[in-house]
């Protein structure tokens, strides 16, 4: 098992834990996790989880608010269909009231 493996592992269970309704950035899972600097980590664990039906990979966006990863889902705007069906507005690929609706693991975990 290569080291990124269980990183992505990590990077899995708790975006497992991310509440319906709400999202976190791929910063907040990487602090989370003791690696603050690996976002970037972060965000190609998402784009492999995409094939894990488990994975709410469309409630991790940048630290913007921005769907960046929207283009690893099937489909034009599947990732924001799937926000909006959790009451989350997106207007211009931008999640609006980002504050409200942000899930930080360091506060609830």
């Amino acid at each position: 098992m290569k080291e990124s493996d269980n990183f992505f592992a990590k990077v899995y269970k708790v975006a497992r834990l991310i509440p319906y309704g709400n999202v976190t950035s791929y910063g907040a899972i990487a602090t989370y996790l003791g690696a603050a600097k690996s976002a970037r980590m972060v965000g190609w664990a998402m784009n492999k989880a995409h094939s894990l039906e488990d994975i709410p990979a469309h409630r991790v966006v940048n630290r913007k608010g921005l769907l960046t990863g929207k283009h690893h889902f099937e489909g034009t705007n599947l990732m924001q269909q799937l926000l909006e069906n959790e009451g989350i507005v997106v207007i211009d690929n931008q999640i609006q009231d980002f504050e409200k609706v942000f899930w930080n693991p360091l506060d609830t975990l």
